[in-house]
């Protein structure tokens, strides 16, 4: 039993030794290969396009922060009941992004520290971000993962489909 233990602390301690370590030319190639267009790319910042949908990327690798932004709606076409839609959905279905809004705009955002990333991350972050954007005033999802609600949110989630009828 103890040899178990060390095998599996001394597997836990090898692996934490390969952490990541993204970089801001990595984060380059990931883009220009996920997207369909790079409309502009400076050392720190790239705007990109996928399937017609627009795409921000910050990367800050001084203070190791990272986001992902999809541009969805202005927030002043968002009535309340989309709003308290998209609250609910932080909580349900966008996973790892975001509805948050910024300068006027509604956005899908995933943000995450930078060396830690892995390039599948950040690729699952694109697809998430993407998903996040898409699915707005729908399933308002990032994947196809949900999490339960508590007793009562039958009642909420027909609510919601009730707000997407009468979206925008």
């Amino acid at each position: 039993m103890k040899k178990s233990f060390l095998l599996f602390l001394t597997s836990l301690l090898t692996l934490s030794c390969f952490s990541q370590k993204m970089t801001l030319s990595e984060l380059d190639l990931i883009f220009i290969e996920a997207s369909d267009s790079i409309i502009s790319n400076n050392s720190n910042q790239w705007r990109f396009v996928i399937k017609e949908v627009p795409f921000v990327a910050l990367a800050d690798s001084t203070h190791n922060r990272m986001r992902i932004i999809s541009p969805i709606i202005e927030s002043a076409r968002l009535n309340d009941d989309l709003k308290t839609a998209s609250l609910m959905a932080n909580f349900h279905t966008a996973l790892d992004i975001k509805y948050a809004i910024s300068d006027n705009i509604l956005w899908s955002a995933y943000v995450h520290p930078l060396k830690e990333l892995s390039k599948n991350q950040v690729l699952d972050a694109i697809q998430q971000v993407y998903n996040g954007n898409v699915t707005f005033g729908t399933s308002f999802s990032s994947t196809s993962l949900v999490f339960p609600g508590s007793a009562g949110e039958e009642q909420k989630e027909n609510d919601t489909k009730e707000i997407i009828h009468k979206k925008i």
